[in-house]
């Protein structure tokens, strides 16, 4: 149900989301790729990937790097199809994070941002993406972090008017829930573009099972 909710409420603005929301894509996804030092070499999977911004900014300084964009909203598919259209290496597929059509062991990197806040069942999409990650590789996630005053009021506000809103998380929230998945953190850090917008970014990897001692 929440997610059709999502999928509608982005299909609606997908013509306009590049224009009205430029400065904190901009700001944010720059962030999360100088973050990530994504290798060239690496396959990578972008959940939520929206209108393929993230995609573009990978594509300027490799346009060889592999990458697949999952979105569950249509239209946003669409037009991010169109912006990387010249890569043969980029593809763009509809699909929810909780229910990833791909192989164990399929990707490098994984990378999300700001879409954790909308996931009815984060633990659900979280297993999905450690099935998928290859052994030894990344997954980095941006988010809206409750830990900032403004993004509380938001988080109260928007559970009572924009029903595909589900929860943003303190910073102390969102480790518990990548640690309780099966994850290692590796590095983390909130941070702040402009007044307005408050984040949280973690590398994570899947955590190694040590043996018992005998």
């Amino acid at each position: 149900m929440m997610e059709a909710k999502v999928r509608e409420q982005y299909n609606q603005m997908a013509a306009l989301y590049d224009r009205r929301w430029s400065h904190y894509i901009s700001n944010t996804l720059s962030f999360l790729k100088d973050w990530a030092k994504i290798s060239p070499t690496d396959a990578v999977l972008d959940i939520g990937c929206g209108t393929g911004e993230f995609e573009r900014l990978l594509l300027v300084e490799h346009p060889t790097q592999q990458i697949v964009g999952v979105d569950i909203s249509e239209k946003m598919l669409e037009i991010a199809q169109q912006k990387c259209h010249p890569y043969p290496n980029v593809s763009f597929q509809k699909a929810s994070a909780s229910a990833l059509p791909f192989a164990d062991g399929s990707f490098d990197v994984i990378v999300s941002a700001s879409a954790l806040h909308y996931f009815d069942d984060p633990i659900a999409a979280l297993t999905e993406m450690k099935r998928v990650l290859k052994p030894g590789g990344e997954i980095v996630i941006l988010d809206w972090c409750k830990d900032y005053l403004l993004c509380r009021i938001y988080d109260i506000v928007l559970k009572l008017i924009d029903p595909a809103y589900k929860q943003c998380y303190t910073q102390a929230e969102f480790h518990s829930l990548l640690l309780n998945t099966g994850f290692e953190i590796h590095r983390a850090r909130k941070v702040r573009f402009g007044l307005a917008w408050e984040l949280a970014i973690l590398s994570v990897t899947e955590r190694i099972a040590t043996a018992s001692p005998s």
